[in-house]
């Protein structure tokens, strides 16, 4: 079995000696046990690592790398007839913390008949598929990568008032 420990950059000139095909879900999971190329590997990462599609990863032996490919599944592939209408569904499905693909041209999200319906109520299409899923991490998410750099936000509050001059509604406190 081989454990793989570390992501490495994509541009690396390394040679990959085997794939992993993982669903969404999956590519969340830091550390378990999978089959590749009718080889047990071990995934132990850092907690909280979002494997994307393409991502390399270096075993602990430095003896193999491992590259990670977005496993088709079912998903709903929403598209609309004008930008806003998209952005609309973006915001709807936000709201309701469903994990989202979002691009230019669609959104792409697990199968709900509950979402379906609203989404087609909206006057959106919507393709059911197998196909890769790529959902956003989050607002506060972020590539684990040795490219990226994590950094945090601190909450804050603060109250302030508008007058009916800034936007054309009545005064309000946030």
């Amino acid at each position: 079995m081989l454990t793989y420990t570390q992501r490495i950059p994509q541009d690396s000139n390394v040679t990959i000696h085997r794939t992993l095909a993982l669903t969404a879900d999956e590519r969340v999971r830091s550390r378990h046990y999978f089959e590749s190329d009718g080889q047990a590997v071990y995934l132990q990462l850092p907690r909280g690592s979002i494997l994307h599609h393409g991502d390399l990863l270096q075993s602990s032996e430095n003896s193999s790398v491992l590259q990670v490919i977005a496993k088709p599944e079912p998903v709903l592939t929403v598209t609309a007839t004008t930008p806003l209408l998209l952005l609309k569904a973006a915001y709807h499905l936000g709201n309701r913390h469903v994990a989202l693909e979002v691009t230019r041209t669609y959104l792409r999200l697990s199968p709900d008949p509950v979402l379906r319906s609203m989404l087609e109520q909206m006057g959106l299409q919507i393709i059911e598929e197998v196909a890769p899923f790529q959902p956003e991490a989050g607002a506060y998410g972020h590539r684990q990568s040795s490219s990226s750099t994590a950094h945090t936000h601190e909450a804050h509050t603060h109250t302030h008032s508008h007058g009916e001059h800034a936007h054309g509604y009545p005064s309000h406190d946030h």
